[in-house]
């Protein structure tokens, strides 16, 4: 159990919506005294619905001056969207969408992968070149594109060697989103601070995590 809470959370109207079932009303009916059978309900497992719901946060980090888009065991989201589909991956894209994490269907993205996740970033990176992404991509993660025979534009990520560099792509809109996962490490948290805070504060999408970026 993480965590207890006697009142009605964000889940419950969510789950009203999926369920079709007045969650809050009832509960407040039975408070007083009324039984789930009295309301016309009974115990057991709720008949499974045709539509998929998904539930997906809402970050505000454009606005939120300084911070980490980097995700952590802090609470950074500030609201939620849902997306309602008769399919997973329509659902999914509602959810998306409506978070601002759609990615448009053609454009030019900027890749920085920590090392550990170069060879699962692969083949991601080969699907965005297949429909036609221009490919931009920091030192190390260039190589690596490189060596798989995609095409690259190495960008620095060394914000005091000169221009272009990163930030300057980010904000010029040469790219229109980033993906960048970190080790860990204090130089490469700092590093990859500036292109977060940079993607954030332009308003495209920014991915740290492999398997949103997969999703989106």
């Amino acid at each position: 159990v993480l965590e207890v809470n006697p009142r009605a959370s964000r889940t419950i109207p969510f789950i009203s919506k999926v369920t079709g079932v007045p969650m809050v009303n009832v509960a407040t009916k039975v408070m007083l005294g009324k039984s789930l059978k009295e309301l016309g309900y009974s115990t057991g497992l709720w008949p499974r619905q045709k539509l998929v719901s998904i539930k997906a946060p809402v970050f505000s980090m454009s606005k939120l001056l300084g911070v980490d888009t980097y995700l952590s065991p802090e609470m950074k989201s500030t609201g939620e969207v849902m997306g309602i589909d008769y399919t997973f991956d329509a659902a999914l894209a509602k959810a998306l969408l409506a978070a601002g994490l759609m990615l448009l269907s053609h454009g030019a993205i900027l890749f920085s992968i920590a090392d550990r996740d170069k060879p699962e970033a692969l083949a991601i990176i080969r699907k965005f070149s297949s429909i036609s992404y221009k490919l931009y991509a920091t030192e190390g993660t260039a190589a690596m594109i490189e060596s798989a025979g995609l095409p690259v534009t190495m960008i620095s990520k060394k914000l005091s060697e000169g221009h272009p560099n990163v930030i300057d792509i980010i904000n010029d809109s040469t790219v229109n989103s980033v993906v960048n996962t970190i080790t860990g490490g204090r130089i490469p948290l700092r590093d990859g601070f500036y292109i977060r805070r940079a993607a954030a504060e332009k308003r495209i999408p920014c991915f740290t995590s492999l398997d949103t970026v997969r999703a989106a």
